[in-house]
This record gives structure tokens, sequence and C-alpha cells, in this order.
């Protein structure tokens, strides 16, 4: 099982450099990175986990800024967005930069996506929140367009493209691509429909809810080989990840705390019993 990594980077944290390099050398597989580009103060959403919410959301660094500095100092380590809030981005930047970073990564890029959970910051970018999965996929067909090895024309509900000319392509013609979001039958449509699997946070229920969506998988016309499934943002023990591995994850995604050089390493010494 590959073992991974996420946190939330931001201006007080150790640095994008730093990490990276400490993960390579350490033998971790990757790092996934979450994005918020701002919080709004008036905040009406509360906060999924329960409680304040923690004052790193406010402060993340851009993730593609972020692991670009992360894959000029690495050759091994995989990059990823845990996740790119997709709704909120132009699709015709976002396949850009995609692509540029799994170029210049030799197609060390995993694309994590998702719909988001706080209304105020997608309404400030214009997100009408009822269809923002709709949306969602809709960006999702025009950056494959754009990613297609011939110029490739796309007109959807939310937008549309003119057949182009757009190079880097990522490798292998679009990188690996996960949705994270909790179990429901919209959520393993949309991953049946154009993903490569899901990142369910924190892994809780995985017993009953992978089968669903390996059900809804097959019924798709997908491989079940194909399958990936990435438990992300867990706190590990032995016990947990046999059971990840008992239902076939083979990447498991380890939550580090959002803190200093001396912090982070700290922890990354625990989970070295893990790789």
């Amino acid at each position: 099982m590959r073992i991974s990594t996420t946190i939330f980077l931001t201006d007080e944290t150790i640095t994008p450099v730093r990490l990276a390099r400490e993960l390579e050398e350490r033998g971790f597989a990757g790092l996934y990175l979450p994005e918020h580009t701002h919080i709004p103060v008036e905040r009406a959403t509360p906060y999924p986990a329960g409680g304040e919410l923690p004052p790193e959301y406010g402060r993340t660094l851009d993730p593609f800024v972020a692991l670009g500095q992360a894959a000029a100092v690495t050759s091994q380590l995989g990059l990823g967005t845990g996740i790119t809030l997709i709704a909120q981005h132009d699709p015709i930047d976002l396949a850009k930069q995609i692509a540029t970073l799994d170029h210049l990564s030799g197609g060390r890029f995993t694309l994590g996506i998702g719909y988001g959970w706080n209304r105020e910051e997608a309404a400030d970018h214009g997100v009408e929140w009822s269809t923002r999965r709709e949306l969602g996929r809709d960006r999702m067909a025009l950056m494959r367009a754009l990613w297609a090895p011939e110029p490739t024309a796309y007109k959807g509900e939310f937008g549309s493209v003119r057949a182009s000319y757009a190079y880097p392509k990522p490798t292998g013609g679009a990188p690996r691509t996960l949705i994270g979001g909790a179990a429901g039958p919209k959520l393993f449509a949309h991953i049946a429909e154009h993903a490569d699997g899901w990142l369910p946070i924190g892994g809780r229920g995985l017993s009953e809810s992978v089968p669903v969506l390996r059900a809804a998988w097959e019924s798709a016309g997908r491989d079940p080989e194909k399958l990936q499934v990435v438990p992300y943002a867990v706190l590990p023990s032995p016990g947990k990840l046999a059971h990840y591995a008992e239902l076939g994850a083979e990447e498991v995604v380890l939550q580090l705390p959002p803190g200093g050089e001396a912090e982070v390493l700290r922890a990354l010494d625990e989970y070295a019993q893990y790789v």
C-alpha cells in the first residue's frame, strides 16, 4: 500500500520545498494539497466537522503553485490536489495549469476534485450552489476536450470551447482523477462516469459504501479492476490501514498537522512505521 500525505500548507507552516524533499527522502508516495481561495468573514455555512473553522482554511497556499515548487525538487513523489474546487475555476485556465504541472513533473499529478462546502466562497466565484455538481461535470468535459490528442470542440450547458491547439497534454491524455465527497448515488454516478476513483475523507463507513460504489461503477460498464478508492486525510493506525487494504485500497493519504517544520517532521517520524 502506498502511503501519501496531505497538509494545509500556509504562510505559517513548513514550506512546500522542505516538505517535498523530506517526503521523498523518507519514502512517502505522494503529497496532496487542499484549496480555498478565501474564506468570507460573514459565513453562514457551518464547518462540516463541527465547531469553529480552523484558521488554516483562510491561509492556504495556492495548491498548483506549491505543487510546482514540490515538483521542482523531487523526481518520484506523487503530486495531487485534495481537492480542487472545480466549480470555482475557469476550465480553460485550469486545463492549462493541470497539463503544465503534469508535464513538468513527468506525469506525477493526480487531480482530486470536489464540489465544496462553503456556499459563501462559491458564491463569490459566481457559482450557483444548487448546480455546482453539474457545473463541475461540465468543466471536466471541457478540460478533456482541450486535452484530447486532436483539436476538439466542446459545447456544454455551462461553457464551451472551440477546437483548439492546446499543449502540453497530460501524460496518458488526462491525469488520474479522483472525486472527493460523501457517499451517495449522485457522487457515485459522477465517479463512474468520468473519474478514476473516490477520495473518501476520513475513510469512515467504507465497508458499506465501497460495495455500492463498485455496483455503480460496474453498471456504467467500467472495468472492475480499475476502480481506485483512496482514503483521504486519515489519522492512521495499523488496524485501520489493514482494513483499507482488505477493501482493495492501494493508496492511503495520511493527514499531517498544519504546523512548522519541527511539528511536521515529528509527525513524519511517527508515520514512518507505515511506509
